[in-house]
């Protein structure tokens, strides 16, 4: 599932259709390695989004609006400075190769025209985005500065002329020749097989490759010495059909997750559910929006996450060491009973015994009991020393107890974090379990965080199929809010039985239908830790039922009277409004 030569080709069919002679009106950088250019042409405003990340590079015609950093990035105001505004005046790319090449003419300090190339190399781990004065081919800026210390082959910095990356002896699909495709066979040990087309063509991935090769086989058996014409004949048709823009956008589903996508009908996925689009921004966009997302989100988390694990792993320790402290306590009696015996026979014992009979007479058998005795010491130190024992151990046991319920509590409440960090949606929503964290002493405040005034981000706001509202806490500052401010006493609370998430509440103005009952369970559900269960039992209540105990945590509550409802966590369908 990458974007190749082919799916670029189509992606900028679509470009020069929409966004060619469009001016560029802003140039915004939200991420280290993305651009969105801002474009109106005509009476239409489009948003380009360009995107070196080594994980998901792309670009494409974007409907999603991001947040921008309040100081803008270096590369970004380069783009300010020299294509803003000016107008697109060029969309090429490097034969079918992965590299796309963007003209831009804009005025100059002293108002004589000039044309700026930015090129976009969409390249897995060495995808860059340069900007490049055409006239004298000057890196103006990259979005990634590469050296020779980093890489040995060609450098991209400013000041510096640009280089193309190393070029490939493969077969441009569409302006290849016969002689230019028997001669490459010839003069190649290349394996017709289902990798055949990417090895001889640039431009094809191996899903492009896999279906050629499907498609040929469905028409005839073709090996290494089949006929070189029908081989030839049949790419050159499919190629044609690329060249005429003849291309079909569709993913392919299997087990309700994307195993692949094209700008080609994949008939060799005839067995998945097929999803199909009008245009290829539209297709990418849905299918890298979540990926990207959740990748950006995870890098952006992973130091809150490394925090909450660290903290998970002592609660754990604390737990375990206090379960097995607790369970050496249950033999306390043991002594104390041992301490009262003796006190009965004390007239008994002389100094220097080194144990006793005596008869429990606390049993029902009235067993004789061997109680060992230190020789060193009186009868009446004996007895002290077991009663010390006892008390010792009846002490450790009441204070294991209580602060078991506080390591109880507390890997809770970190679990609930957690949850809460997996379902973070924006950096807000990361920067406020952060400001949770440090009130609850798990980060300590630095002075730079203080004098920021944080954005508080608001919980999620539904409305049921019925036209009931539905809100959902995104955090444990936000469970509180909904909970103890928020919430009216007649409105109904939802959270999963005993289960880290979310707070639910349902705005209740008379009887809440079943549905909208049903609807809300799935919200807390799908917005706890059970997210991927297949039945998940939900607890509800009137408002007025759910208390929050003296020195809780955030999001920590305890409630009564409650109904349970089980239902199976999937992703909300109802409309969703913040």
């Amino acid at each position: 599932m990458a974007l190749d030569g082919i799916f670029i080709h189509s992606v900028l069919k679509e470009l020069k259709e929409k966004i060619l002679g469009g001016k560029v009106e802003k140039i915004n950088q939200p991420e280290k390695d993305e651009i969105v250019l801002s474009i109106k042409n005509g009476r239409k405003n489009y948003k380009l989004l360009l995107s070196a990340s080594p994980v998901y590079p792309k670009m494409h015609i974007t409907v999603k609006s991001k947040q921008n950093p309040l100081q803008p990035p270096m590369f970004c105001m380069v783009l300010r400075k020299h294509l803003s505004p000016s107008k697109l005046v060029d969309i090429r790319q490097l034969d079918t190769d992965r590299i796309v090449f963007l003209d831009f003419e804009s005025s100059d300090e002293l108002g004589f025209n000039s044309i700026y190339t930015l090129v976009i190399e969409i390249m897995g781990r060495h995808s860059n985005i340069t900007l490049v004065r055409k006239r004298d081919n000057l890196i103006m800026d990259s979005i990634k500065h590469i050296t020779p210390e980093i890489n040995t082959v060609r450098s991209l910095f400013p000041g510096i002329k640009y280089v193309f990356p190393p070029t490939s002896n493969k077969l441009n699909p569409l302006s290849f020749t016969k002689e230019d495709f028997v001669k490459f066979l010839t003069t190649t040990s290349t394996k017709i097989d289902k990798s055949f087309f990417s090895k001889v063509f640039t431009g094809i991935s191996s899903s492009f490759s896999k279906e050629l090769s499907y498609k040929l086989n469905s028409e005839k058996d073709f090996s290494e010495n089949n006929n070189l014409d029908f081989l030839y004949d049949s790419c050159r048709k499919i190629f044609d059909e690329v060249i005429n823009d003849n291309f079909y956008f569709a993913s392919y589903i299997e087990n309700e997750k994307v195993k692949d996508f094209y700008c080609y009908k994949l008939t060799y996925l005839n067995k998945c559910k097929e999803k199909c689009y009008t245009t290829p921004s539209q297709l990418i966009e849905e299918f890298y929006y979540e990926k990207d997302k959740c990748d950006r989100l995870s890098n952006k988390s992973s130091d809150l996450s490394k925090l909450i694990n660290i903290n998970l792993e002592r609660c754990t320790k604390k737990i375990k060491i206090l379960i097995d402290s607790i369970k050496e306590a249950k033999n306390k009696d043991t002594f104390r009973i041992y301490g009262e015996l003796l006190t009965s026979q004390i007239y008994n014992i002389k100094k220097g015994d080194s144990h006793i009979g005596i008869q429990n007479y606390y049993s029902e058998k009235m067993e004789y009991l061997d109680i060992k005795l230190d020789k060193n010491k009186t009868p009446s130190e004996n007895i002290q020393r077991y009663f010390k024992k006892y008390n010792k151990l009846k002490k450790t046991e009441q204070a294991a107890n209580e602060q078991l319920k506080i390591a109880k509590e507390e890997m809770e409440y970190l679990t609930s974090v957690m949850t809460n960090i997996k379902n973070c949606e924006n950096y807000d929503d990361i920067e406020e379990i952060k400001r949770e964290l440090m009130e609850s002493g798990y980060i300590k405040f630095k002075k730079s965080n203080t004098k920021k005034k944080g954005r508080d981000s608001k919980p999620m706001k539904f409305v049921s199929s019925d036209g009931i509202d539905i809100y959902v806490g995104k955090n444990n500052l936000q469970n509180d809010y909904l909970t103890l401010k928020f919430g009216d006493k007649r409105d109904i609370w939802l959270h999963t039985k005993e289960i880290p998430g979310s707070h639910v509440i349902i705005k209740n103005f008379g009887k809440v239908p079943d549905k909208t009952l049903e609807e809300a369970a799935n919200l807390a559900a799908y917005y706890s830790k059970a997210k991927n269960s297949s039945k998940v039992a939900v607890d509800y209540t009137e408002i007025k039922n759910v208390h929050k105990p003296n020195g809780a945590k955030p999001g920590m509550v305890i409630y009564y009277t409650n109904q349970t409802i089980y239902t199976e966590p999937t992703k909300p369908d109802i409309k969703q409004l913040q």
